[in-house]
């Protein structure tokens, strides 16, 4: 098994590098790169400049928000500065964000996804014959790219793997048909979920395209509730309540909560969230929910309970290093036993 880290997506710029370093010291395999309040390209690129091993993979850069030209544009740069260790993903949003908080228009995601896709790898063939563009679907028309504007060609440069992140089944179908992998979102990332949703339809998806389903990498992207102690387990315990419970009162990401039969714990927490009772959020997130949907452990038990879990469900899985990175040793163990499974 594949461990990638994550990484706070509030963390400063000028802290990037840092946190880059001390992933690659410690074992992982990669490191993913969110975006919240930063660009994830920018981050992205910091990531590549100060490692030298690990894949950097941003999951998951927001596509609507963006020209694919301009993302193609950043993906190449960032594929070509670090030899071919940057992987870009790619993720829809929700409608009101992209609406409200981006002021871009919206459409079908699956479609406008799909067409995206195409329309990356369009450009990537552009750049590396140095040639004409072609593209014309039903969101981008892309038929010009003058000599001076293309990078290529460039013969030498991989085009970066796409990699699609989300929550319901068309997306997982739509990656199974066109990414190179798949991130689950924090939501569905339950073994309920993996088995009953995400890769029966990413097997749709390949035999769409005649592809082989175990060709698409599987990163499963679950919360952890785990510490050096259980002093630290408990604590950690309740900030995982507190960010599920806000997680949850999206309507897109309660299907987990569906396959459980819990609907109604998905609208106390929307109603909650109209009213703007933030605080009142994580009372209603019960002890056994909790309990059924996030794996919990100190270090030392962490590997054999994700590996019961999820382990046969995925080829990766994203673990955030310690706080303290006091216990990155133990904690390089955690990361070792994982990968040797």
């Amino acid at each position: 098994m594949k461990v990638y880290s994550g990484m706070d997506p509030r963390l400063p710029l000028a802290d990037v590098a840092r946190h880059a370093s001390r992933v690659e010291r410690m074992g992982y395999d990669g490191l993913h790169v969110a975006e919240t309040v930063h660009d994830s390209l920018a981050v992205a690129l910091l990531a590549v400049l100060e490692t030298e091993r690990i894949v950097v993979r941003t999951s998951v850069t927001l596509a609507f928000v963006r020209s694919p030209t301009l993302t193609a544009y950043s993906a190449w740069d960032l594929a070509k500065v670090s030899g071919g260790r940057f992987q870009l993903g790619l993720g829809t949003q929700i409608r009101q964000n992209v609406e409200d908080r981006y002021g871009m228009p919206w459409g079908d995601p699956i479609a406008r996804m799909d067409d995206y896709v195409r329309a990356l790898r369009a450009l990537f063939r552009a750049f590396a014959a140095g040639g004409e563009l072609r593209h014309q679907g039903p969101y981008y028309r892309l038929t010009r790219l003058q000599p001076y504007f293309n990078p290529g060609p460039d013969p030498d440069t991989a085009p970066p793997p796409i990699w699609l992140g989300g929550v319901n089944a068309g997306a997982c179908r739509l990656a199974g048909e066109l990414a190179d992998g798949f991130v689950t979102h924090p939501t569905n990332s339950n073994a309920r979920y993996l088995e009953q949703i995400c890769l029966p339809n990413l097997a749709i998806g390949a035999g769409r395209a005649g592809r082989d389903p175990q060709d698409i990498e599987l990163v499963v992207g679950t919360p952890v509730i785990t510490g050096a102690n259980a002093h630290e387990v408990d604590r950690e315990r309740e900030r995982q309540r507190r960010l599920f419970a806000f997680l949850y009162s999206t309507p897109a990401y309660r299907r987990t909560l569906e396959l459980y039969g819990w609907e109604d714990l998905a609208g106390r927490l929307r109603e909650l969230i109209r009213a703007q009772r933030w605080e009142d959020l994580p009372a209603v997130v019960t002890d056994e929910v909790l309990d059924t949907v996030v794996p919990t452990a100190p270090y030392g038990e962490l590997p054999a309970v994700l590996l019961e879990r999820v382990g046969s469900l995925g080829s990766g899985i994203l673990l955030p290093p310690p706080d303290d990175p006091a216990h990155d040793d133990e904690f390089a163990g955690v990361i070792a036993e994982l990968k040797a499974s």
